[in-house]
């Protein structure tokens, strides 16, 4: 069930006039992702994929319920890998994962709730850094507003051997550290980035946890980054790297010791 905190975002981003959006460009050749290409799909194994983004040479961002399988359980980080800019099975970059951390409050049992989205974060740490010559990280964002252009590049169901780039959505709602978006994602495109433009730059300021539709509206969910990420990232780099039979360890965020997201809501 829906909390408070969320249902009035919800409220608030549905009073807002609707947002046609642009449509969806296949990246599909090796122009196509210029400036993209650390953006790559996570792979699970067996049969699975979210949707991540460098934000380091070694360290992917995603969403923290990527990391868990069905029944709530940490993922192995051998059944994780990450393919920086795949398309039509070609890819930039590939490197297996070693550690992964996401933040102690996400719940992997819950369902799209406000507190899981907030701390729908996990960082992945990479077996072999992928060279900011091959593929920029991306730097994060602070912060969005009501209203204001937003993009995002992910995977999806039906669309998920190529990044798909909409150039142009919006943020329906900015309330604390929860967003809402009108952006076109679905299943797959959880732990996508959301970019706004800084300085002529784009920059990640928030990632796809979940969404669905609502009065027939498409709506998406997110959360600020910054803080969360920071203190995850000196969390991950003091945790010992495994041999990929262990679970992804869950670090108390701050204090370097637990983990837990939302899912995609069927319309």
């Amino acid at each position: 069930m829906m909390t408070r905190a969320l249902l009035l975002l919800l409220a608030l981003g549905l009073g807002l006039p609707a947002q046609a959006g642009s449509g969806l460009i296949r990246l599909t050749d090796r122009d196509d992702l210029f400036g993209w290409e650390a953006v790559g799909r996570v792979e699970i194994t067996p049969g699975g994929y979210c949707t991540g983004a460098l934000i380091a040479p070694d360290l992917v961002l995603t969403a923290a319920h990527c990391v868990y399988d069905d029944e709530g359980r940490a993922r192995e980080t051998g059944a994780l890998s990450f393919k920086a800019g795949l398309r039509d099975g070609k890819f930039i970059s590939e490197s297996g994962v070693v550690a992964v951390a996401a933040h102690e409050s996400y719940d992997p049992g819950a369902r799209l709730t406000a507190r899981n989205i907030r701390h729908d974060v996990a960082l992945l740490r990479l077996a072999e850094p992928i060279p900011a010559a091959t593929a920029s990280p991306f730097r994060l964002a602070r912060g969005s507003r009501k209203g204001r252009p937003v993009s995002v590049v992910s995977y999806g169901e039906g669309r998920d051997a190529a990044l798909s780039w909409q150039r142009e959505c919006a943020v329906l709602e900015a309330a604390g550290d929860l967003m809402a978006f009108d952006c076109d994602v679905t299943f797959g495109s959880s732990g996508a980035p959301v970019f706004q433009r800084e300085g002529g730059r784009a920059r990640i300021v928030s990632l796809i946890s979940g969404g669905g539709e609502h009065d027939g509206r498409r709506i998406a969910y997110g959360m600020t980054l910054p803080e969360v990420v920071d203190r995850l990232k000196r969390d991950l780099r003091a945790t010992p790297a495994t041999d990929g039979t262990v679970a992804a360890k869950r670090l108390r965020v701050g204090q370097g010791g637990g983990a837990a997201g939302a899912k995609f809501a069927k319309p």
